[in-house]
């Protein structure tokens, strides 16, 4: 039955790197169904998650703010997020709402359902069917949703990208071909000789691997996955009759980071394989098909183009703008340059520009890290090799704009940044606000099994 508003759906993908993607240039197909979707509507490729990780990220995407307007940072975020919600707004235009798989967070406040799933998994429980365990819950939601007069609002959270990566068979082997074991290989001992990491990774990870292209191939195989059932919840929207009145987004709350940078099979770090992320939106007659749009854009543009899109108005002052600029050639980037922040394993801030990363420590971090890092994107796009040393003039510049901004925003949001004011970002009160050396941070962050790392992302308020 149609709607008098669009119905939206929004498939929010954790830790999903864009570049792992087939429709992005990635050398694997690993998103066949994702691919036929974006040529269906318009792709935006260099779409950006600049507050790390789960909580912020979420967050801007759910608000249209930044971290300054959301007052969020830290993946175990302590109080309220600041903001006004986009299930919140649509509980007031007369939408039903509904989130799968993010309950507790505050980034998922105001839905008026919360259904989860088992959405992680360890080696002792086998391989980690998480996209089918969501399809269980989120279609028969759908169907009862689309049976009612008033559009909805369902978003679904996939954890397939997000380690523990267990894909089912048979996609632990689409990607690799090979001896996972051969004891020749040694890639994997850095690895495991991350001690604050270390024992999560072996509660997942085939006992005795040696080889990091095995586990690379796990992430890209849980994609692989992850598109299957995806392709199941396109086939009930198209059953339902849903298409053409349908918004359907699909985004990523931040990217992954592999073997680059120290930070294994994770995403910390505010290097561009966790800042880089999808989306793709599809909204017949609306938006253009087959269209792929190069503009920079940012999580906060997110709700204000979804709210244009469904005709949904608002007084919200947002911090973001509507991508349809952008879709429409009005404008070439919604903002080229910006601030960027992590605040998970390792407390950092810096600005990106489309040459230059420039990344200032504000703390000792636990990968024994330089207190400032600079790269050159064009000639060192992968962000290996820090020129800080070399262009101490490019790091002056970047960092008085970076102070710039920072200092306007504060004014604007009459907060002080919220980098500096996160009690507690790390979870440990007993050594105090900050970590005073690198070895401190070593010994003090830990992560251990699967029921640990979901906790972090769970009720993170009090």
């Amino acid at each position: 039955m149609a709607s008098r508003k669009p119905n939206l759906l929004l498939i929010g993908v954790d830790s999903l790197y864009a570049r792992h993607m087939s429709c992005y240039g990635y050398k694997r197909l690993t998103t066949p169904h994702i691919d036929q979707f974006a040529q269906s509507g318009t792709l935006f490729e260099n779409t950006f998650c600049p507050h790390v990780p789960t909580t912020p990220g979420y967050g801007s995407m759910l608000t249209g703010l930044d971290c300054f307007g959301t007052n969020t940072v830290a993946l175990r975020h302590k109080g309220l997020m600041e903001g006004t919600t986009l299930a919140e707004v649509l509980n007031e235009a007369g939408y039903n709402t509904t989130c799968i798989g993010f309950a507790g967070n505050p980034a998922a406040r105001g839905f008026q359902k919360y259904l989860n799933f088992s959405n992680w998994g360890s080696l002792n429980e086998g391989r980690s069917p998480k996209a089918e365990a969501l399809n269980a819950t989120a279609l028969p939601e759908l169907r009862s949703l689309a049976k009612d007069d008033k559009p909805f609002f369902l978003f679904l959270r996939h954890m397939d990208p997000h380690s523990p990566y267990l894909p089912p068979l048979p996609f632990e082997r689409m990607f690799y071909e090979g001896n996972e074991l051969d004891p020749a290989n040694k890639s994997m001992e850095p690895v495991f000789a991350f001690k604050p990491f270390a024992d999560y990774f072996r509660t997942w990870m085939p006992v005795g691997v040696t080889d990091k292209d095995y586990v690379i191939a796990q992430y890209d195989g849980a994609i692989a996955y992850m598109d299957a059932c995806i392709q199941n919840l396109f086939t009930t929207l198209t059953e339902l009759g849903l298409d053409d009145n349908t918004v359907v987004v699909l985004n990523s709350d931040h990217g992954e980071t592999l073997y680059d940078h120290d930070c294994y099979f994770d995403h910390h770090g505010i290097y561009d394989n966790t800042l880089h992320v999808p989306l793709i939106i599809r909204f017949p007659g609306k938006v253009p098909a087959g269209k792929r749009v190069a503009g920079y854009n940012q999580h906060k543009d997110l709700m204000p183009t979804i709210l244009e899109l469904l005709n949904v108005k608002t007084k919200i002052k947002f911090d973001g703008e509507s991508l349809m600029k952008l879709v429409r050639e009005e404008k070439t980037n919604i903002c080229s340059e910006f601030y960027i922040t992590e605040c998970t394993w390792m407390r950092k801030h810096g600005w990106r520009t489309p040459q230059w990363k420039l990344i200032c420590a504000l703390e000792p971090d636990f990968h024994f890290k330089a207190e400032v890092e600079l790269y050159d994107l064009l000639l060192d796009p992968d962000e290996n090799n820090n020129v800080a040393d070399k262009n101490p003039e490019i790091v002056a510049a970047l960092t008085k704009r970076m102070e710039k901004w920072i200092a306007k925003r504060e004014k604007q949001t009459g907060r002080k940044n919220p980098m500096l004011t996160q009690e507690c970002w790390h979870g440990h009160a007993e050594v105090g606000p900050a970590f005073t050396s690198s070895q401190q941070a070593y010994d003090t962050m830990h992560i251990g099994d699967a029921k640990q790392a979901a906790k972090l992302q769970s009720k993170t308020t009090k």
